[in-house]
């Protein structure tokens, strides 16, 4: 069992007199910045001055430098840009501009764990990973609650980074929640993993089968969508409120039934034999070498399957029918 930290265990005292450099401003970035800075921490956005972001940062009530102006100003420098954007920014912006002392951050252990990015031994790594998108870290911090979050201490130079660490994970909310100690590699490969096999590309693939599987039986690609797609969303919160075994109380006997019955014969152990050479692939770093080649080679394998799966009839039937249901993708009032 991991072990959880909480508010009591976190003092915001000891980044008080630091200066935080959020670089990026999207979905965490933006998230991190804002609560930091309403939890009294000193905080800078980094961002390149041609950033879309730069003036939504400064209505934000934030100071924006450059990069390289952010990570010489500041004390702790946590780096929340894209997994492919970062080795190239901390070695262009970041690496020339570390003080003996500073403390670099992640929100993903990736270019970390796999050596994409190597600190100097002058300075703390650590990372806190908000297990939740950056709105839902904004929102829950604005009503006095907070996201839970991981933190893991790559480099402890100092002796005091995991205190350093909790502080940050204090000031952004994590603690109100609980954030559960880990390591770089634990986090990543498992992260990976949950993207890869179940998440994204497990799901996705899950949903285009069954669609797939009835339109070509003659039914109506209409139900299909909303039998194979659009009731996910029921589902997933249920289990997300309670586990799986609330989402089966909650069901109807028969699809409960269904559920128990039918679901191993979908996954087998096929299914994960494979999955368990997902795994080992990411162990190995044999995917973020390719991942890293990939983009690299400016992504033209990913950008061919991205353009392929856009093309599928469920994207087409899904746009249709979405027309009919405004309040899909809206906030309700």
């Amino acid at each position: 069992m991991a072990k959880i930290y909480y508010d009591k265990d976190a003092d915001l005292k000891l980044i008080k007199n630091k200066t935080i450099a959020i670089i990026g401003y999207g979905s965490q970035g933006h998230a991190h910045a804002r609560n930091l800075h309403d939890s009294g921490i000193k905080v800078v956005v980094g961002l390149r001055k041609e950033s879309a972001f730069w003036k939504r940062a400064e209505k934000d009530g934030l100071k924006v430098m450059t990069v390289p102006e952010a990570a010489q100003a500041a004390d702790i420098i946590m780096i929340l840009i894209p997994d492919d954007k970062q080795r190239a920014m901390y070695v262009n912006d970041i690496a020339p501009h570390l003080k003996k002392g500073d403390a670099i951050a992640f929100g993903h252990g990736f270019n970390i764990h796999f050596g994409q990015v190597v600190p100097p031994d002058t300075v703390d790594v650590f990372m806190v990973a908000p297990k939740g998108p950056g709105h839902l870290v904004r929102r829950t911090y604005e009503q006095g609650a907070g996201v839970p979050c991981l933190m893991a201490i790559y480099q402890d130079v100092s002796k005091n980074a995991q205190k350093v660490a909790l502080a940050y994970a204090k000031g952004i909310g994590g603690t109100r929640a609980g954030v559960l100690e880990t390591s770089f590699k634990e986090e990543t490969e498992t992260d990976l993993f949950g993207e890869q096999a179940v998440l994204c590309g497990g799901v996705t693939e899950l949903i285009r089968a069954g669609f797939d599987t009835l339109v070509e039986a003659g039914y109506s690609p209409d139900l299909a969508y909303f039998e194979c797609l659009h009731e996910l969303k029921l589902i997933v919160d249920l289990i997300y409120e309670g586990g799986i075994g609330n989402m089966r109380y909650s069901i109807s006997t028969t699809a409960a039934y269904g559920d128990v019955t039918r679901g191993r014969r979908l996954i087998t152990e096929e299914t994960r034999a494979e999955m368990r050479k997902i795994l080992s692939e990411i162990q190995s770093g044999s995917f973020a070498r390719e991942f890293i080649l990939e983009n690299q080679a400016n992504r033209p394998v990913f950008n061919a399957l991205l353009k392929k799966d856009s093309e599928h009839m469920i994207e087409d039937v899904g746009e249709r029918l979405r027309k009919m249901m405004p309040f899909v993708g809206k906030k309700l009032k």
